[in-house]
């Protein structure tokens, strides 16, 4: 009986560890995650530099008109893996919470820059996660 009441015990002991230490897949509250969104392109072939410049300078400029974003950064793919399936430029736009994200999505500037975007890209790539705020 001892046994089964030790093997018990830490069997609940485990379970509860495990709970702790398994990531969530539930929004996080605001005050200890941060929601980054993650949008990586491969440009079409040919494109000149100028043409993707305007890009870069087009999703550079959200931050100032968007409310919502509270970090921001981007640059190229520098990376000598050979796992990029393409991808050439990367961009990093960090929220508060979904709330933030929702309201970019939707926001007449997104709305404008995915217009000049469109005909230049060949392949897009957007993945979200919550990572610690720091």
């Amino acid at each position: 009986m001892r046994t089964i009441l030790t093997l018990f015990v830490g069997i609940v002991a485990g379970a509860i560890v495990m709970q702790t230490v398994t990531p969530s897949t539930q929004a996080a509250s605001p005050s200890d995650k941060v929601l980054r969104h993650i949008v990586l392109y491969k440009f079409k072939d040919g494109l000149p530099e100028s043409e993707v410049q305007k890009v870069i300078d087009a999703f550079a400029g959200l931050p100032q008109q968007v409310d919502t974003i509270i970090g921001f950064e981007h640059g190229p793919n520098v990376s000598t893996e050979g796992k990029s399936e393409g991808m050439t430029y990367a961009f990093q736009v960090t929220f508060a919470n979904e709330a933030g994200l929702a309201t970019y999505l939707k926001h007449p500037a997104h709305d404008a820059y995915v217009q000049v975007v469109k005909d230049r890209r060949e392949k897009v790539l957007v993945f979200d996660y919550w990572a610690p705020a720091k």
